[in-house]
């Protein structure tokens, strides 16, 4: 059973360290570790996940068997949560705390009244496109998005209507 715990302020810093460890893992393969180590830097460092918060993004950890296994964060956006970050570490994906993770997620948009979820992820991410196609989310729309340094995020928007 996965428990899923609102990250708090004083928890920044332990959430930036997981979520180094899992780009520089998962994402060195797809985009090099040159850009993920300016999107680490620039969205999921103590700095960025704190502008994050402040501007009304929250972050949840999920906790498997006491350790925090990945994390997720959410905003909440006129007509629908966009959830912008669902990482797991190596060691604890195939587990099925991703599908736990998601209904925690699809709750939140629920209770507070959105018809959809949406979410971009990497055109050439193809394993997590597939997961997320096997959850109900279809593709919409594809988005190439200048993030600075000559680095664009080249995604596609997908959705999942409620």
């Amino acid at each position: 059973m996965v428990c899923i715990q609102k990250v708090l302020h004083n928890q920044i810093q332990t959430l930036a360290e997981v979520a180094n460890e899992i780009w520089h893992e998962y994402f060195t393969p797809i985009i090099g570790l040159q850009q993920v180590e300016y999107m680490v830097d620039k969205f999921q460092s103590v700095k960025g996940i704190t502008a994050q918060l402040e501007a009304g993004y929250e972050y949840y950890f999920a906790i498997y068997n006491g350790e925090i296994a990945g994390y997720f964060g959410v905003q909440l956006q006129s007509d629908n949560l966009f959830l912008s970050k669902l990482y797991l570490k190596k060691a604890f994906r195939g587990k099925g705390i991703a599908s736990q993770m998601l209904a925690y997620i699809k709750n939140i948009a629920c209770d507070n009244s959105k018809s959809k979820i949406t979410l971009t992820v990497n055109r050439h991410n193809y394993h997590t496109i597939n997961v997320y196609k096997h959850f109900g989310f279809e593709i919409e729309k594809e988005q190439k998005a200048d993030i600075g340094n000559g680095f664009y995020m080249d995604d596609y928007v997908m959705a999942l209507a409620l």
